[in-house]
């Protein structure tokens, strides 16, 4: 190992621009890397949900309307359904500004859902929302980082923007919990009970619709719950009978929305690797043109090593061994550089609550031996130039 860094520090300047093609390649994988594993892990729950849930909503011609929650009867009479909830969703923050984050949104609670194989809230302080309270809201854990609001404080939803207008209606809340970050869309959620998300929902509706209907017997949706581990093709047979016994109602089935997702997921790595192997070879090219070079400098020191006994195995192995130092003191500055710009990023983003990026050990392993392996494979051929040099010939050389 001395020899080989001796080796590289015969020619610093090569050397260094040589590591710094690594460092560059390495950077960009681990970055564009990061920010694919933290858009898949959000997908990850998109993927969760349509695998275990069964999504009911109006029909695709009449958006805008409401369901009776009366209809919730009729769904759980449907054979292989095991739990129906109503769902509610409203944008917790409407000024219009642009998030390079999910949205932050304020649903309802939906108890017991663990039961069907749904994740299980953990709470990071605090307790759950206490039954038939009203007023009061479970925070995820980066709407409670973003407004810096803990257990015990009091929070205006939905958010009132700037130049709200008179007739604005913010509701005061009581924060009760804040769960344990999960790194998933869920930690942009505000949780209250069925009656606070119906007052809010209401809020949201035009004034003609608000006066003509009572919202507290109206949902925005279902979500329908088979028993917990329900095959993705039981659960596409229960939307289709949803579909066919229930009127007024439509589902999309969850096998559909589980390709989507997955879909989505493949192309967005594929994007972002691309653009980080494009990288990445360009510093393979650099080992390539180093080794090379290194090479046609050692022409004399290679006879001489071969003349004294070293084997043809011997000779290759020492250059291989020296393009994987390169790629390993390239790979780890360059994973360095790259987990340090993302860790740095997510800590300044809305003050640590923003999270874009996600290094997993998955991430790392791929970075590292993705460097040493790039560099060991484009010192091959060098190597093998080196290794098949005719001693002879090679002391003769100048």
């Amino acid at each position: 190992m001395k020899e080989i860094l001796n080796n590289l520090l015969r020619r610093k300047m090569r050397s260094t621009l040589t590591i710094s093609g690594i460092v560059i390649g390495i950077f960009a994988l681990t970055t564009m890397g990061a920010l694919a594993e933290h858009f898949n892990s959000m997908l990850a729950v998109g993927v969760q949900y349509a695998g275990t849930a069964i999504a009911v909503k109006p029909p695709a011609e009449q958006q805008a309307s409401l369901l009776p929650l009366a209809t919730g009867s009729q769904i759980s009479r449907v054979p292989g359904v095991a739990a129906v909830y109503p769902a509610y969703q409203v944008m917790a923050d409407v000024s219009g500004t642009i998030q390079l984050g999910p949205p932050s949104l304020i649903v309802n609670e939906q108890r017991g859902v663990s039961a069907y194989g749904m994740p299980a809230m953990t709470f990071a302080s605090g307790r759950d929302l206490a039954g038939g309270a009203r007023g009061e809201v479970i925070l995820g854990s980066a709407m409670a980082t973003s407004y810096g609001k803990r257990v015990g404080d009091t929070f205006g939803l939905p958010l009132r923007p700037r130049g709200a207008t008179a007739d604005f209606v913010s509701h005061r809340f009581t924060v009760v919990g804040v769960l344990a970050k999960t790194g998933n869309p869920t930690d942009d959620f505000a949780q209250v009970s069925d009656a606070d998300a119906r007052m809010l929902m209401a809020d949201t509706l035009p004034p003609a619709v608000r006066s003509a209907v009572d919202v507290n017997a109206f949902t925005q949706s279902f979500d329908v719950y088979a028993a917990r581990g329900t095959s993705l093709a039981e659960l596409d047979r229960i939307a289709q009978r949803i579909n066919d016994t229930v009127s007024g109602v439509q589902t999309q089935k969850p096998s559909e929305m589980v390709a989507n997702f997955e879909s989505t997921s493949t192309t967005f790595t594929a994007i972002f690797t691309g653009a980080a192997l494009l990288a990445l070879l360009i510093g393979g090219l650099s080992v390539v043109n180093t080794m090379i070079m290194a090479v046609g400098e050692r022409v004399r020191e290679i006879g001489l090593k071969k003349a004294v006994g070293a084997h043809t195995g011997q000779v290759l192995a020492e250059y291989l061994l020296e393009a994987a130092v390169i790629g390993a003191i390239g790979g780890l500055a360059g994973y360095g550089l790259g987990l340090g710009l993302t860790t740095l990023v997510d800590r300044l983003g809305s003050s640590g609550s923003l999270d874009i990026f996600l290094v997993t050990p998955r991430l790392s392993a791929i970075a590292l031996g993705f460097a040493v392996a790039l560099a060991t494979i484009a010192g091959i051929l060098p190597a093998l130039r080196a290794a098949r040099l005719d001693p002879v010939t090679a002391l003769r050389s100048l």
